[in-house]
C-alpha cells in the first residue's frame, strides 16, 4: 500500500485561522504528479456529529519516490461555536482521501467559543486506525455523560418550554392554568366511577371505596406522567418543525420538554392525593420519603423511551397511533384499577417484567402502605432505567442529522 511520512509539521493559531507547515515525503516508491491529481489538502468536520463541514482548499504534490516537499496553509476557522476537527492529508482527486485509506495524516483539534475566540487544543500526525480506536473511547464516554449534560446545559431553555407549552394549552380557556389541576381530577374520577362503583372492585382487606379510591388513585400517578410523555412523543419533532429546520437548537431537548411537562400533571396529581390522604385517614406516612428514590428512574425511563419514540417517528410516521393503542393495552394490563392477586395465573408471571407495574406497587408501598418498595424490584427497573435512558439519547442523537431533510 503506498504510504506517506509527515516531516517537522508545526501549527499555530494567527487571527483566527490555523498556520500548519512541514514537509511530505513521498514513501510509496512511485512518482505522484499534480496533473494526476496528486495533492495536499484539509477536510473540517463537526467533532461531536462526524459531520463534514469544510472540504478545503489542496497543495499540489509532484514528488519522486523517496522525495519530500515542504508545504505551507492558512485554514480558517469556523465563525459557528462548537468543537471542531482538521485533517490534513495526501489525496487524489476523484480517487480518494488517503488518510481514510489508514495512511498517516496531520489532525488538528480547536474549539471556537460564543465569543467568537478559537483555542487550539492538541494537535498530531496520526493514522486512521489510533482515530478510530481514539473516537470509540471518547464515545462510550460520552454516552453515559452527555445525556446529563446535555439537559443540564439547557435547563433554562426546557423551563421555559415547559412553561409555555403547559400554558398554551389552556390559553384562551375560562379556567386556563387550572385545568392542569381539573384534567386529572377528572380522569380520575371518571375511572374511580367505573371500577369502583359501577364494578365494585375493592384492594386487599380495605373493601370502602375510599380505600379502592386511594389505590387507584396511587397507580394512577405514575401512570398520568408516563402516559403523557410517551403519548406526546411521537409527534413532538413534527410540532416543532421550524425550530429544527430554520434554527440551530439543541432538538434533543423536545422530547425531555414532555416529560417534564408529564411531571408537571403529576404533580398536581400528587397534590391532590395528599390533600386527600390528610383528609380520610389524617395523615401522610413517613415512608413517601422513599418516592424520589422511585422518580428518579421513572424520569431516566421515561426519557430514554421518549428520545427513542420522537426518533423513530420521524421515519414512522404511524407511529403515533400505534403508541395510542398500545398506552391503552398497557394501562389494562397493569394492575392500577385492580389487585394484582385478580390477574390470572398466567399474566401474574409476567407481571414482574412490566416496568409500569414496578412503580405502581412502589407508589403504593411508599404512600399508602407504610413500607419501603421492594429494593430487588426497584434495583433491576432502576438498572432497566439506566439502560434505556442511555440507548434512548444515543438512537436519538445518532439519528438527529437525519431530520431536518425528512420532516
Amino acid at each position: 500500500m503506498p504510504e506517506i511520512a509527515i516531516q517537522s509539521p508545526a501549527v499555530r493559531l494567527e487571527d483566527r485561522a490555523l498556520v500548519i507547515s512541514g514537509s511530505i515525503l513521498n514513501t510509496s516508491g512511485g512518482a505522484w504528479a499534480s496533473n494526476e491529481g496528486w495533492a495536499a489538502g484539509y477536510h473540517l468536520f463537526d467533532d461531536p456529529t462526524g459531520t463534514l463541514v469544510v472540504d478545503g482548499a489542496r497543495v499540489p504534490l509532484d514528488l519522486a519516490p523517496e522525495a519530500s516537499q515542504t508545504f505551507a496553509m492558512r485554514i480558517p476557522t469556523p465563525p459557528e461555536p462548537g468543537e471542531y476537527t482538521v485533517c490534513f492529508s495526501a489525496m487524489r482527486e476523484h480517487v480518494a482521501w488517503f488518510y481514510e485509506q489508514g495512511w498517516p495524516f496531520l489532525m488538528i483539534d480547536i474549539a471556537v467559543a460564543e465569543d467568537g475566540g478559537v483555542t487550539l487544543r492538541r494537535w498530531k500526525v496520526t493514522d486512521q486506525r489510533s482515530v478510530r480506536l481514539k473516537r470509540l473511547g471518547r464515545a462510550v464516554g460520552r454516552a453515559f455523560t452527555l445525556p446529563f449534560k446535555t439537559i443540564w446545559k439547557n435547563r433554562n431553555l426546557i423551563r421555559t418550554l415547559v412553561r409555555r407549552d403547559v400554558l398554551s394549552r389552556y390559553t384562551g380557556s375560562f379556567g386556563g392554568a387550572f385545568w392542569a389541576v381539573l384534567n386529572p381530577l377528572l380522569l380520575m374520577l371518571t375511572y374511580f366511577f367505573v371500577f369502583g362503583i359501577v364494578m365494585g372492585t375493592t384492594f386487599g382487606k380495605d373493601t370502602s371505596r375510599t380505600g379502592f379510591a386511594l389505590y387507584f388513585l396511587a397507580g394512577m400517578l405514575p401512570w398520568l406522567a408516563f402516559s403523557e410523555a410517551i403519548g406526546r412523543a411521537p409527534f413532538i419533532l413534527l410540532e416543532h418543525r421550524n425550530f429544527i429546520k430554520k434554527l440551530v437548537f439543541p432538538v434533543e431537548t423536545l422530547p425531555v420538554n414532555v416529560v417534564v411537562s408529564g411531571l408537571v400533571t403529576e404533580f398536581f396529581g400528587l397534590v391532590l392525593f395528599m390533600a386527600a390522604l390528610l383528609i380520610i385517614r389524617g395523615r401522610v406516612p413517613w415512608t413517601v420519603v422513599y418516592l424520589p428514590l422511585v422518580i428518579i428512574p421513572q424520569i431516566l425511563f421515561t426519557a430514554g423511551l421518549s428520545w427513542f419514540l420522537a426518533a423513530l417517528a420521524v421515519f414512522m410516521r404511524d407511529l403515533g397511533q400505534i403508541i395510542g393503542y398500545l398506552l391503552t393495552v398497557l394501562m389494562f394490563l397493569t394492575p392500577i384499577f385492580y389487585p394484582e392477586d385478580k390477574l390470572p395465573p398466567f399474566a401474574a408471571a409476567f407481571i414482574h417484567r412490566n416496568p409500569i407495574f414496578v412503580l405502581v406497587h412502589s407508589y403504593r408501598a411508599a404512600l399508602l402502605e407504610g413500607t419501603a418498595p421492594d429494593w430487588q424490584l426497584l434495583g433491576w427497573f432502576s438498572l432497566a432505567a439506566i439502560v434505556v435512558f442511555l440507548l434512548g439519547h444515543a438512537w436519538f442523537y445518532k439519528l438527529r442529522k437525519s431530520f431536518a431533510d425528512l420532516i
